[in-house]
């Protein structure tokens, strides 16, 4: 199944995004963009943007880098692409798109939580994210982050060219905002209402995820309101989709199901 490109304003910012006319959103994470999905894509058909601050979307200064400023976008991206009922998958940061699924629950038809952000209680930042919550360090952090440093922080090697080619000052200043918005607190507030999503939803979780411990899939599948299946992929970590390919199948077979 072809997807086109597709660049507009939206929300006040220029945004890139795959698709393939079909009622499924899928939203990516920190620090790759929708091209991690095309694979899914082409199975499915769907929308897959570019988040702001990330790929080839624009990274204005002025945007509200926080889980509201990127729900307040994603309503605006709902209107522009005129998608009504869909349903959702995210993974890592894109679990943004479970605070806006929790504010729209009758427009979720079915639900996929990859290797997420938690937004529930209990979850300690990692230690890269700890450096760019902090003021000076995150920045020099980033200043130091070259191939090497993403490659030696878990980004698997076939998204790593990708990854890096576009992780400009532009992102980078995306992902220190970001991980400074969101305190612990924040984010099991931001997820206090993952019981009001009703639908029916498949949580995959690499095992050997360097950033998020499994049993925060677990969580997800007892907090989302709806029938929730959890599956722990053996011999994968935070992208378990690239080390184990039968994870797309698994997906957009949930995906597709009458």
């Amino acid at each position: 199944m072809a997807t086109s490109e597709r660049r507009a304003e939206v929300g006040g910012v220029d945004t890139f995004w795959h698709e393939q006319p079909a009622p499924f959103l899928y939203l990516h994470g920190v620090p790759t963009d929708s091209d991690d999905w095309l694979p899914f894509l082409e199975r499915t058909g769907g929308y897959a943007p570019d988040l702001p601050g990330f790929g080839r979307s624009g990274k204005p200064t002025h945007f509200d880098y926080s889980i509201p400023g990127y729900v307040n976008w994603l309503r605006a991206y709902l209107d522009a692409t005129g998608l009504e009922r869909f349903s959702l998958v995210v993974h890592d940061w894109g679990a943004v798109g479970l605070a806006l699924a929790e504010q729209m629950p009758e427009r979720i038809e079915r639900l996929v939580v990859i290797d997420a952000v938690p937004l529930l209680p209990g979850y300690e930042w990692h230690r890269a994210a700890k450096l760019w919550r902090t003021p000076l360090v995150g920045e020099l952090a980033m200043g130091l982050t070259f191939k090497r440093t993403l490659r030696g922080g878990g980004v698997p090697e076939p998204l790593l060219d990708r990854a890096y080619s576009r992780f400009d000052h532009g992102t980078q200043r995306a992902i220190l905002k970001l991980y400074r918005s969101a305190r612990p607190a924040t984010l099991a507030e931001a997820g206090a209402q993952l019981g009001e999503i009703k639908a029916p939803a498949l949580v995959v979780w690499g095992a050997g995820d360097e950033y998020i411990p499994t049993e925060f899939a677990r969580l997800y599948g007892e907090r989302l309101g709806g029938e929730a299946r959890v599956e722990i992929v053996e011999s994968a970590r935070h992208w378990p989709w690239v080390e184990r390919a039968e994870v797309i199948e698994t997906v957009t077979g949930f995906l597709l199901a009458p």
